[in-house]
Parts: structure tokens; C-alpha cells; sequence
């Protein structure tokens, strides 16, 4: 079994000790995506500016691993404000459609750098 780093640059650098997302076969563990803008490196203004940016910079990374954003099976989400629950459930019906992801939604006391949504993934490339 062969592990392989992903990295993109149309995608934010990693903030921290981590890999954008590590292949392993067909499985891609996809790292939590912030709604940084890659080009700046700012976080996006407001929630939906950055729940749009997550799912841009989730699609960044499953392309460059050979995939496509429809092929993760398991999705992640981290919100600091159960309200954006709705809110970030419509977002996500515009990237995906069914059968949608396996998912859990959970409430955190804070995001790195600010952010007020992160969602990291599990892709299965058909392909591989």
C-alpha cells in the first residue's frame, strides 16, 4: 500500500503540520478546507462567501488527485454557529447532488484563523 501527498496550489497551503489530503490506492483522505481564498490567503467575508470557498477549494484538491468533488463518500463539517446549519446545507446542494456524501455537521467553539466553516472529505476515485 503506497501513500501519496496531494498538493495543489489552487487550494490554500496547509496552516499547519498536515497534507492538503494523502492517496492511499483509491481512497483520498482530504485535509479540513477553510474558506481561504488560495490566491490571497485571506479568508472569504462572511459565512456564505467562505462555505462557497470550501466546497472551490475541496473540488481544488479531489482534481488534483484524480478526482471529482461527486466521489467523496464521507464529508465532515465543522460550523461555529449551528444557526448556518440550513444555510450551509443549501450551499452544499449546489456542489453535490444524489446520492449525496455520508456527512456529520457539528458545532465547534473555533476554526483556525477565524473561519466559521470547514469541511474536510473522504473521496473514492472511480478511476484509480
Amino acid at each position: 500500500m503506497e501513500r501519496k501527498v496531494i498538493h495543489t496550489s489552487h487550494a490554500p497551503q496547509a496552516v499547519g503540520t498536515y497534507s492538503q489530503a494523502v492517496a492511499v490506492d483509491r481512497m483520498v483522505f482530504i485535509s479540513g478546507q477553510l474558506g481561504i481564498d488560495p490566491a490571497s490567503g485571506n479568508l472569504a467575508n462572511g459565512f456564505d462567501a467562505q462555505a462557497h470557498q470550501v466546497f472551490r477549494n475541496l473540488r481544488a484538491v479531489c482534481e488534483e488527485a484524480g478526482g471529482e468533488l461527486q466521489e467523496i463518500v464521507r464529508l465532515g463539517v465543522f460550523l461555529t454557529d449551528m444557526g448556518d446549519f440550513f444555510r450551509f446545507n443549501q450551499i452544499m446542494s449546489e456542489y453535490f447532488s444524489e446520492p449525496y456524501p455520508a456527512r456529520a455537521a457539528v458545532q465547534v467553539v473555533a476554526l483556525p484563523k477565524g473561519g466559521l466553516v470547514e469541511a474536510e472529505g473522504i473521496l473514492i476515485r472511480h478511476d484509480a
